[in-house]
C-alpha cells in the first residue's frame, strides 16, 4: 500500500456512513413517507436486480439505510463487493415489513448505483493498464459528502487513492509555486512544514520545472498535461530517484499509451467526477 493511500477501515468507518445515509434519509422522508403508508404494514420479500454489466459495490451504504429504518430487515447478498455482474442478475434478496422496505428503496439504490458506476468506471481504466506496472489514482474531484464512499469505490475495483483531502497530503500547485517564488522554494517551505512520512508532491508543467524539482531532490512529481510524446523524456529526467505521476486530459483511449511511457501513477478526475449510475431496481417478490 502506498503511503498516501488510505486504510479500507478508514474509508468505512462507521460513524461517518451512519452520519452519510442518516442525512439522506432524512432528505428523502422529511415529515414522513405518504407513500409508504398507502401500504398495509405486512412482512415482504424483494430482491435487487442490475439491468447493466457492472462492478457492483456499496454494501455498507445499502446495508445501513435498512438497518437505521428497521434493523429487522435481513438482507442476503448474492454478489460480493467488487464482483462483475450481468444484466437481469440479482444482487440481493431481502425481507422486512413492507413499508420500511419501500420507505429505504430509493436512498439505498441511490447509494449503490453511485458507487457502483465509479467501481465500474475504475475497473474499465485499471483493465486498460493490466501489464504495465502503472496505478490508477482518483483525485478530490469527488461529489461532495461522498468522498470516502467514493474513493472506497475506486479500490473496490482495483484502482488506488490519491490522498482522501488537504490534511494528509501536500501537492504543490501553480498556485503555490508563483505564491513562494519556484519550485525549490515551495518543495523546502513544504518540507519545513509536513509532519514525518507525510506525502509531498509538486506539479510541474514543463522539463525545466521537472529538472528544478528533480535537483531539490522531490520525491514524487506531478506532470500537469504533458503530451505523450513528452512523457519517456520527463521519465528519463526523473529517473529512478522521483515517482512521476500523469494527470490531465487522461481517457480510456489515452491512458495505455501514457502508461507505457515508463510513469508510475497515472490520476484521473473522471473516475469520481463523471458518474454514471448503475442501472438497479428493486422488486417485491411476495
Amino acid at each position: 500500500m502506498m503511503p498516501d493511500e488510505a486504510s479500507i477501515s478508514e474509508l468505512l468507518d462507521d460513524a461517518e456512513i451512519t452520519r452519510t445515509v442518516r442525512f439522506a434519509l432524512d432528505e428523502d422522508i422529511g415529515s414522513g413517507d405518504l407513500t409508504a403508508a398507502l401500504l398495509p404494514d405486512d412482512s415482504a420479500a424483494a430482491r435487487v436486480v442490475c439491468r447493466d454489466v457492472a462492478i457492483i459495490c456499496g454494501h455498507y451504504w445499502f446495508d445501513k439505510v435498512f438497518a437505521l429504518l428497521d434493523p429487522d430487515i435481513q438482507i442476503d447478498w448474492l454478489v460480493q463487493e467488487g464482483e462483475q455482474v450481468g444484466p437481469a442478475q440479482t444482487i440481493c434478496q431481502l425481507k422486512g415489513m413492507a413499508r420500511a422496505l419501500v420507505t429505504g428503496e430509493r436512498t439505498a439504490l441511490n447509494f449503490l448505483q453511485t458507487l457502483s458506476g465509479v467501481a465500474t468506471c475504475v475497473r474499465q481504466y485499471v483493465n486498460a493498464v493490466e501489464g504495465t506496472g502503472v496505478r490508477v489514482l482518483d483525485t478530490r474531484k469527488t461529489l461532495p459528502g461522498l468522498r470516502k464512499a467514493q474513493k472506497y469505490a475506486v479500490r473496490c475495483a482495483g484502482g488506488h487513492n490519491h490522498r482522501i483531502g488537504l490534511y494528509d497530503g501536500i501537492l504543490i500547485k501553480e498556485n503555490h509555486i508563483q505564491a513562494a517564488g519556484s519550485v525549490c522554494a515551495a518543495l523546502e517551505q513544504a518540507r519545513s512544514q509536513a509532519a514525518e512520512g507525510c506525502l509531498i508532491e509538486v506539479e510541474v508543467e514543463n522539463l525545466d520545472q521537472l529538472r528544478e524539482a528533480v535537483a531539490c531532490q522531490a520525491t514524487r512529481v506531478l506532470l500537469d498535461n504533458f503530451p505523450a510524446e513528452m512523457l519517456p523524456v520527463a521519465v528519463a529526467i526523473a529517473g529512478d530517484a522521483v515517482e512521476t505521476e500523469v494527470s490531465g486530459n487522461v481517457s480510456l483511449t489515452n491512458i495505455r499509451e501514457l502508461a507505457l511511457s515508463g510513469v508510475d501513477y497515472i490520476s484521473v478526475g473522471a473516475l469520481t467526477k463523471n458518474v454514471t449510475a448503475v442501472d438497479l431496481s428493486m422488486r417485491f417478490t411476495s
